[in-house]
């Protein structure tokens, strides 16, 4: 939640772990007009490494199980699958909001299932908060979660979870859809979400639910007119093969340079170049 004059003032000053992010920045940012940062990190390396870069927030997503479990959805991913990404983000970060995603089948038949893997994840992992996807089904285990003190992130538009039901990867909020949205995206702030994330819905309308709500809206693949952004890290970071999202910018090609890393230490192994002896131990 960096206002970007403020921190070319500060740049020299003051680092970006100085200060742990809240909840309570969030509702700041939203009102002072600061955009918020967020990327998904599964491990104790990238988190630290976007903590340190200024990253605002980090969501352990269910999306590890196309990215790090090998799975083609998010559907088959546990709780106990989540736990230790979860717990290896969460001890790694010094300032970043850490978000813990609640998979598929942990929320769903109730408040009292969604608070008893919401108290798992505050417990077990030392996440800062959970994400929990749908809008007027979900209110009621919203509302169950907040009032045990647990922040919660709503995630509305097109939620990963019930992409069957949907029908695929289909945009949300089009035509006399856009009335559900608005109606999704009241439901859980007035069950007490301290944010929603809009994913894949027209940038008017995503610009309509930012302008209506109290709370933030953190955007993936909603254009620019929501309060924040959320991007995969492997999508952002260029080591997704296969389809990319129409939203997702590329900063970084990692599979290229990690390809041109392996060819040359194979090339340097068969040519008798690796170990040289500067890697080598003596007497």
């Amino acid at each position: 939640m960096t206002d970007p004059t403020a921190a070319a003032t500060q740049a020299n000053t003051v680092p970006p772990n100085h200060k742990r992010v809240r909840t309570r920045h969030f509702q700041s940012a939203k009102e002072n007009g600061v955009k918020i940062t967020g990327l998904t990190s599964y491990d104790q390396l990238t988190a630290s490494i976007f903590d340190a870069a200024g990253i605002d927030f980090l969501l352990v997503g269910d999306s590890a199980g196309n990215n790090v479990l090998g799975y083609d959805t998010t559907l088959p991913v546990k709780v106990d699958d989540l736990i230790p990404l979860t717990r290896a983000v969460a001890g790694a970060v010094s300032r970043a909001f850490v978000v813990a995603d609640m998979p598929f089948g942990s929320y769903e038949t109730g408040p009292d299932e969604a608070l008893h893997t919401a108290f798992r994840f505050m417990k077990e992992t030392h996440a800062h908060a959970v994400k929990l996807e749908g809008g007027v089904r979900s209110a009621e285990q919203i509302r169950r979660i907040v009032s045990a003190g647990i922040p919660v992130m709503a995630h509305i538009g097109f939620t990963p979870q019930s992409e069957h039901g949907l029908g695929g990867h289909i945009i949300q909020g089009r035509g006399e859809g856009a009335e559900q949205l608005l109606a999704d995206a009241h439901a859980v702030e007035e069950a007490g979400a301290f944010a929603v994330v809009l994913e894949m819905v027209p940038s008017h309308v995503a610009e309509q639910v930012t302008r209506e709500l109290r709370i933030p809206t953190i955007g993936v693949g909603a254009g620019p007119h929501v309060d924040g952004q959320l991007l995969v890290w492997t999508d952002w970071a260029g080591l997704t093969t296969g389809r990319i999202p129409k939203f997702v910018k590329k900063y970084a090609n990692l599979s290229e340079v990690l390809t041109d890393a392996v060819k040359s230490y194979i090339s340097d192994v068969s040519d008798h170049a690796y170990p040289a002896p500067e890697h080598e131990y003596e007497d």
